[in-house]
């Protein structure tokens, strides 16, 4: 582990660690890092990467057998747990409402395989959503940050397709936070309706700091021109033409340019684009599908492996916060 990671984990964020299985990958996402955040009983949210989910499950059940169900520890163990997440889910099992050490926490453990996947192609596009915003990364054995460029860029160009050709930096991270929750069942019902406008208030200087790198070089590529007022506050307007559409559609991941319509390619493998409207009804409508079968499954396999009493608890959380919401 390295030692800037080991260093972390003596603060508060990643002290879960200390009494898990190892993992290859570790970080934090969510309210925890809102610089704000006062909420001493809301969960501290982790995603785990592990090279065998069945093993470290196994491992996980004999050192925390209590943060699994009991239905799912005594009928099948490890196997059945791995089974539901994977054939049932989108590859991940969620242990929430652990409590420790006065905490309460969250962990969702995935294949490193799966993680890799869906960060550069976005086939269930899950944990990639989660990766797009700030996280705070305690062990990367895999080089999963370098990986996640990737996913960044995609998403920077998902958001761009969608936005007009001028807007605020600020704007350019809602859209692209708002990504993973195109055509999520929780948000009609169960979510915070001004969830994302809060995710960017509350971490504007962690987005900026994650994508800066992507928006100087499509600033350096002539796709972007960013002028500076106020408070560095920064003003972007983007070239809209059809030879600067092509070139954003192209760091779109492949799963979803072969799905985006009637599309054409040339030799090059190109996407042929009609107009940058079509270009984004196209993008968007493949990834409201995508989200809304990935957050339906994992939501039945989350009810299934958490019992009927969590399950009813957490959904509770969230449609208490829906409401709120809604009233204000």
């Amino acid at each position: 582990m390295p030692l800037s990671a080991l260093s972390f984990m003596e603060t508060s964020l990643g002290s879960l660690l200390k009494i898990l299985p190892p993992v290859d990958f570790c970080c934090v996402y969510g309210s925890s890092l809102h610089p704000n955040n006062r909420d001493k009983s809301s969960m501290e949210d982790y995603i785990l990467g592990v090279s065998n989910p069945q093993q470290w499950h196994s491992e996980n059940l004999k050192m925390n057998r209590d943060h699994y169900a009991s239905w799912m520890v005594s009928l099948g163990g490890a196997k059945l747990i791995t089974k539901v997440a994977d054939n049932i889910g989108v590859g991940v099992h969620f242990n929430p409402f652990v409590y420790w050490n006065d905490k309460m926490y969250k962990y969702g453990v995935v294949h490193m395989d799966d993680l890799v996947e869906d960060m550069l192609n976005w086939d269930r596009f899950y944990l990639s959503g989660r990766l797009q915003k700030p996280v705070r990364i305690i062990v990367d054995n895999m080089e999963i940050e370098n990986v996640n460029l990737v996913n960044l860029r995609a998403a920077s160009s998902a958001a761009l397709l969608l936005l007009p050709s001028k807007f605020t930096e600020r704007e350019l991270y809602a859209k692209i936070c708002s990504l993973s929750y195109m055509g999520d069942l929780r948000m009609l019902f169960a979510e915070d309706k001004n969830k994302v406008k809060k995710i960017v208030e509350g971490q504007f200087d962690l987005f900026r700091n994650m994508y800066k790198p992507v928006v100087e070089e499509y600033a350096t590529k002539q796709l972007l021109r960013l002028s500076t007022y106020g408070d560095h506050q920064i003003n972007i307007s983007q070239d809209c033409s059809l030879s600067a559409t092509s070139s954003i559609v192209s760091s779109l991941p492949e799963s979803v340019r072969s799905q985006m319509g009637k599309t054409k390619t040339d030799q090059t493998s190109k996407i042929t684009i009609g107009s940058r409207e079509e270009a984004a009804v196209r993008m968007q409508k493949v990834m409201r599908r995508r989200v809304r079968i990935s957050s339906a499954r994992q939501a039945v396999a989350g009810f299934i492996t958490v019992g009927a009493v969590h399950g009813i608890k957490y959904l509770g959380k969230k449609m208490q916060k829906a409401w709120k919401s809604s009233t204000q």
